[in-house]
């Protein structure tokens, strides 16, 4: 198994600990462990290209590691009371919708690449949670909603990397 892939599964190995301190209210360790996660995401993307390694697995795993660690933030930040529902539900349809979409090519031997939008999209929700982690602080000193505005950005970039993602590749349903 090679550095990126090692790095993967450790974005995933990190998703339980994180879960740990968020459920317990450790924002500031949920955070230290959400931000070492995410940089992971940035480093072995960075690495399989850099270094040739990329694989398979990696091309299914990272997105999957992606999808899991921005999910469980979300759900807890439901339980937490820091985030409506139906935003988490419908970050949770588009990934879902997205996870079947790359199913149905992969069994067509066909493996889709995150676009543009798409990584806008996790961007965007990884600033957002980490900006919610912090409880909006350095905005929350001048009553500034940073934090609504980037849950309504990166709904909004969900909603439309789903679409376009369904759009640059529907003829995979054909």
């Amino acid at each position: 198994m090679n550095i990126a892939n090692k790095l993967t599964l450790l974005r995933i190995i990190l998703i339980p600990v994180m879960i740990f301190f968020l459920l317990n209210k450790m924002m500031l360790l949920a955070l230290v462990v959400f931000a070492v996660a995410s940089f992971t995401d940035f480093l072995d993307g960075h690495l399989a290209r850099k270094l040739n390694l990329i694989t398979n697995f990696g091309k299914f795993m990272d997105p999957l590691a992606d999808k899991l660690l921005v999910m469980s933030a979300l759900i807890c930040f439901v339980e937490l009371g820091k985030i409506s529902s139906w935003i988490v539900i419908i970050i949770i349809s588009r990934e879902l919708i997205v996870s079947i979409f790359r199913a149905i090519a992969a069994a067509e031997g066909v493996v889709i690449s995150a676009g543009w939008w798409g990584k806008s999209k996790t961007i965007s929700q990884m600033i957002m949670i980490i900006v919610i982690l912090m409880n909006n602080f350095p905005f929350s000193l001048v009553s500034f909603p940073m934090d609504t505005i980037l849950i309504g950005v990166a709904t909004i970039l969900t909603i439309i990397s789903g679409y376009d993602y369904i759009a640059r590749n529907k003829q995979v349903l054909k």
